[in-house]
């Protein structure tokens, strides 16, 4: 089956959408984590794996050889599995490719058995380069040590990261870190950990819970999350007693959201719509606007996806963006506020944003973010005032997602 998620990712599919479809449920749910674990983590180390396979290999393979041998080549050194076993699934594997395969069998068989003892390459290799499309803009912001940063950050397994619905809660087995959420270090059942079925938390990144931390809701207030699914901020703005309305394009995802709710026994009013044509009823006190993005803070979790992305749809989200800004703006009344994030690396998607709303807008301000009410680094803030998170911040603690956010005041407008 990962070898299928691997034929996927070269189609241009994203892996959790191949795991919820029809053909991956007829699997056994043992066989779809196994799948899901050895193909997210040959999509993250194929670099190392590559460097232990180019040497040995007289011609570049099929693209279906090349992904066995990968995977394979990942199993023996990235997980430490006795290579008799994983050679010999390799080559019947090969042999189930039809001629071609069959042909290629024992090639795979005399490559696999080189590359369980290229230890010494697998360790010397440096981490997989994103693309040029993500890697330029990154090395234009921040320099080439920080893209060769983030590319390290990528090959590690992200830990778990858990919000509490109610601050200060204790959960067994995790440790704060500095912005309050709870982390993991070591793979857990999540359904089975202290707190879950009595809705004392939910599973969120770190950085993904800052958003709704910097928008700093009170009880009481109406608050609007537009592009609220999949949930993690609604539900934490709910737990701050607001009012919230969360908007979705997506009527399934707002489904799963409404489960959260219940099992965290948290209420919030759905709707499901575009953000760009959605009205409140009545008057708004905050909105939290996580745009659609190019998701490129989120590859720890998601490797695929430097495969089956080429920069080309950019421009449209970057548009999009700007328009949902500008309603949020339009729906609040002055004095109100505004967090817009966006889980990118990308500055066209989150400094360069909030640079030209400030531009078109007259009147509005970025609210200077508290590194210490928030947990941050002052270094994090960025000139105009928002917060730029990277992958290879704390990896003392295991890194985090990349974000941007900022948060706008709404100017007084003329009578």
């Amino acid at each position: 089956m990962a070898l299928w998620l691997m034929a996927g990712v070269r189609e241009g599919l994203g892996l959790d959408d191949m795991l919820d479809s029809a053909a991956a449920a007829r699997a056994e749910g043992a066989e779809r984590a196994r799948a899901r674990r050895l193909a997210t983590a040959a999509l993250r180390l194929r670099g190392r794996a590559e460097a232990v396979l180019t040497p040995l290999l007289p011609r570049r393979p099929r693209p279906a050889v090349a992904d066995l041998l990968v995977l394979a080549t990942v199993e023996m050194l990235g997980f430490d599995a006795p290579p008799h076993g994983v050679v010999s699934e390799a080559v019947a594997l090969a042999r189930k490719q039809g001629q071609k395969g069959a042909a290629a069998a024992g090639m795979v068989n005399a490559v696999l058995r080189r590359a369980a003892e290229g230890r010494t390459a697998w360790d010397a290799a440096a981490p997989r380069r994103m693309p040029a499309w993500l890697r330029g803009p990154i090395v234009t912001a921040w320099g080439s040590g920080a893209a060769d940063a983030i590319e390290a950050a990528h090959e590690r397994a992200a830990p778990l990261d858990l919000t509490a619905r109610k601050p200060g809660t204790a959960i067994e087995g995790t440790e704060v870190l500095p912005t309050g959420s709870f982390r993991l270090q070591s793979g857990a059942q999540i359904s089975a950990l202290s707190g879950f079925s009595t809705g004392a938390w939910w599973v969120q990144d770190a950085a993904a819970a800052l958003p709704a931390l910097l928008l700093e809701p009170k009880a009481g207030e109406r608050i609007a999350d537009l592009c609220a699914a999949p949930g993690g901020k609604t539900l934490q703005l709910a737990a701050a007693g607001a009012e919230v309305t969360a908007v979705d394009i997506s009527a399934p995802r707002l489904r799963r959201l409404a489960e959260n709710l219940d099992r965290c026994r948290l209420t919030a009013q759905m709707v499901t719509a575009d953000a760009l044509q959605w009205q409140p009823d009545g008057t708004l006190d905050a909105i939290l606007l996580d745009a659609p993005c190019t998701a490129t803070g989120t590859i720890r979790r998601h490797p695929e996806l430097p495969s089956i992305r080429d920069g080309s749809g950019l421009a449209p989200l970057v548009e999009l963006q700007a328009r949902l800004l500008d309603h949020a703006i339009a729906l609040l009344p002055p004095g109100g506020r505004l967090v817009y994030s966006t889980c990118s690396l990308l500055t066209d998607e989150g400094e360069d944003q909030i640079t030209a709303a400030l531009a078109r807008h007259p009147g509005l301000t970025v609210e200077q973010p508290d590194p210490a009410r928030l947990g941050i680094e002052p270094g994090w803030i960025t000139p105009e005032g928002g917060i730029r998170l990277r992958p290879d911040y704390w990896p003392e603690l295991g890194g985090m997602d990349g974000f941007y956010m900022a948060r706008l005041q709404i100017p007084q407008r003329p009578a």
